[in-house]
């Protein structure tokens, strides 16, 4: 099974393409910046965070390029996809990055845009983005849908 879960933050906005032919596909690429589990004791010089590159096709692509930016919280799944090129200079060049089948928000973007590493970005509900699925639920303000007075009674369970 080739599955990957990773949560972080985009460390620049999305470069989106569009492949030619007849239906053109959105492409888009970012690089996610995660955090380590554990931060090594090491006088500060150990790196703390790996730089995971990632791209997403169609829906998903285009849901990256409107709706995430840098410092943008997100939580991936996907899978990883190796592959190879030769360079300019004839040397073989090995490649690793996460296809992305579904990206979704992971914090608010109050939070967001009160983090301390000057990010800004994200939205406000903090629900699914990827699929078909690219509105945003209107709420008020704390990530929550306003449920009206007297609904109760509809409500399939109690």
């Amino acid at each position: 099974m080739n599955k990957v879960i990773l949560m972080g933050r985009l460390t620049r906005d999305p470069e989106v393409r569009y492949s030619q032919g007849d239906s053109p596909l959105a492409i888009a690429r970012y690089t996610l910046a995660v955090d380590r589990r554990q931060a090594r004791n090491n006088n500060g010089e150990e790196q703390t965070a790996d730089f995971i590159n990632c791209v997403a096709f169609g829906r998903t692509a285009e849901f990256a390029e409107r709706y995430l930016h840098k410092g943008t919280k997100i939580a991936v799944t996907g899978r990883i996809q190796t592959g190879s090129y030769t360079n300019k200079d004839g040397v073989r060049v090995y490649t690793t990055e996460v296809v992305v089948e579904e990206h979704e928000f992971a914090e608010s973007k109050n939070a967001s845009s009160n983090n301390e590493g000057g990010f800004n970005g994200g939205y406000n509900g903090g629900g699914y983005a990827g699929g078909n699925n690219t509105s945003a639920p209107s709420g008020a303000g704390d990530g929550f849908m306003n449920i009206p007075d007297g609904i109760d009674e509809e409500l399939p369970f109690n």
